[in-house]
């Protein structure tokens, strides 16, 4: 059974679904206001790797994950790029789709923006302050903090500790509270910023009442699973779960799952905007093949920091190459392979299968999973080099690659055609070898490795492969 390690309890806990067989989850998305970091990719391979492995395992996923089209940043950034909100955001929702498109990310179920939701969001307002843990101040909508009395118990954090921290802060917005520690679910519009209007004046929703709003409408008021980057623990999720449950009277998600940050330099700092430490996924993916940076970030269990560095792309790199030549010589040796029964082999691909289940069911331990998938490569090189093997059980052997490397994102290439100029060529080299015109041979091979095709030969015949 699966298990997941949830935020809320600090444990590791069995995997129970509200429906048998579905599973609801939400994840946060992006405020779009600029390409997404490798950080904010990381997030988002995360948690798709997870919901795969739920397909995997036979669940329907019904997967959500917002836009945060209405922000501070989103207006701040289209000022400096002369454009509006509006279309600023529409800019970078395209570049987040097309981005983690060629990271294999399959697309959620539903990418609610906020800019569709804001009269659920008003309702949901007016609710809050019928039941008296919201009040407008001169146009601003606060939320009463104090009076949920399960306030920090994600974080992990007392409402005294939190007004020490917000007893430091000041300005106007802060002379609008009753306590310090209130936060916004409806600010008033500045003159020229984009806002609707409402019972409070003109003016746009918080950021946090956005996502209460949305998961409620779209996966219902208890949800499964709600996950995000580890940072959004406080005071995004924290606010979530107060909003949410005093409207509703009930657990807003069973589950809450975080994931662990990307981090550069020799110091393991986390990378942010903020800290003007990040590369964007979309300069990146000019540089570097799209699945050797899936596969760095889909191979490390999900709650672990990933160092992002030429050595962790390098290890990727050669990884998967050793699993695409596994890959394409069992591709190549299922053409001569025996329509038979290996009782034995098959039995050792169900051990194989059972220690895949086992990693993954470890609250998605992608390190332990990626470590059999490593295991079943060694064991395709041994069987592929057998002068009599099973068809049949080869078969089973590459069709489970290819299911493990999906759950990681990964599609496996498979073997290209050659031109008939090659062909010949192939077919040439072999003459020369049985003339044992050895020279030619040797020279035919030097000119396919110019050209990207590296020749093994052996007991079987040749193989080829692509090196480029």
């Amino acid at each position: 059974m699966i298990q997941i390690y949830n935020t809320l309890t600090r444990e590791k806990e069995t995997f129970v679904p509200i429906e048998e067989g579905k599973v609801r989850m939400y994840v946060c998305g992006p405020t779009v206001y600029n390409y997404i970091h490798i950080g904010n990719a990381r997030s988002t391979i995360a948690f798709d790797t997870i919901r795969k492995y739920f397909e995997y395992r036979g669940y329907k996923v019904n997967y959500v994950s917002n836009f945060t089209d209405v922000d501070d940043k989103i207006i701040r950034s289209a000022k400096d790029e002369g454009t509006t909100p509006q279309a600023l955001a529409q800019k970078y929702i395209k570049a987040f789709k097309e981005d983690t498109g060629a990271l294999n990310v399959k697309t959620a179920c539903s990418h609610p923006q906020v800019v569709d939701h804001i009269d659920g969001i008003i309702q949901f307002i007016e609710e809050l302050i019928a039941k008296g843990y919201a009040y407008e101040s001169d146009g601003d909508v606060y939320y009463r903090t104090r009076k949920f009395k399960g306030y920090g118990k994600l974080s992990h954090q007392s409402v005294d500790e939190l007004e020490i921290g917000a007893s430091q802060r000041t300005g106007q917005e802060q002379d609008k509270k009753e306590d310090p520690i209130d936060f916004a679910l409806w600010k008033t519009a500045k003159e020229g910023e984009i806002s609707w209007e409402s019972p409070w004046g003109k003016g746009r929703p918080g950021w946090h009442i956005e996502c209460s709003v949305m998961a409620n409408q779209h996966l219902g008021e208890t949800i499964d699973i709600h996950g995000g980057g580890e940072d959004l623990q406080f005071p995004h999720h924290e606010n979530e779960i107060a909003q949410s449950e005093a409207r509703s009277g009930k657990p807003f998600a069973n589950y809450w799952m975080h994931n662990g940050f990307v981090t550069v330099g020799s110091d393991d700092e986390k990378m942010s905007k903020s800290l003007g430490n990040f590369v964007t996924a979309h300069e990146l993916l000019g540089k570097v093949d799209p699945m050797t940076l899936r596969f760095a970030l889909a191979t490390t269990q999900y709650r672990r920091p990933i160092p992002f560095n030429e050595e962790t792309l390098g290890d990727a790199e050669n990884n998967l190459q050793r699993i695409q030549t596994a890959y394409h010589n069992a591709q190549f040796r299922l053409k001569q392979a025996e329509s038979m029964v290996d009782t034995e082999a098959e039995s050792e691909l169900a051990k194989l299968e059972e220690e895949f289940v086992t990693a993954m069911d470890d609250d998605f331990n992608a390190a332990n999973g990626i470590t059999v998938v490593y295991e079943l490569v060694k064991w395709l090189n041994h069987y592929i080099e057998q002068a009599e093997i099973s068809q049949e059980v080869l078969q089973q052997a590459v069709e489970k690659l290819e299911k493990w490397l999906y759950i990681f994102g990964v599609t496996l290439k498979t073997q290209e055609l050659l031109d008939e100029d090659v062909e010949q060529l192939i077919e040439e080299r072999k003459t020369a070898r049985a003339n044992k015109d050895f020279s030619r041979s040797d020279e035919i091979r030097d000119l396919l490795k110019a050209q990207g095709i590296l020749l093994e030969d052996t007991a079987q015949g040749v193989r080829w492969r692509r090196t480029k």
